[in-house]
């Protein structure tokens, strides 16, 4: 029917030395090279290195979500 689906979730971290955003932005992408259907993500938690009284790198854990195959998808050649 139009409107079920189902989605599978997994947790994932991310890192970068420009900030917090970057450190998502750098999970996505990565996830997204080898799993389709990326929909959704939830920050989980924000770590970081300090160094020499600075912040060295950023650190994001998160929760990210996809859509499981449909059946027919299985079945299709694209």
């Amino acid at each position: 029917m139009i409107g079920e689906r189902a989605t599978k979730r997994f947790e994932l971290v991310g890192s970068s030395k420009q900030g917090i955003q970057q450190a998502i932005e750098n999970a996505i992408e990565r996830a997204g090279q080898t799993i389709r259907d990326l929909d959704w993500f939830e920050v989980k938690a924000i770590r970081g290195n300090i160094q020499d009284g600075g912040v060295l790198w950023y650190q994001v854990k998160l929760g990210v979500g996809f859509r499981a195959l449909d059946p027919t998808d299985l079945t299709s050649n694209e």
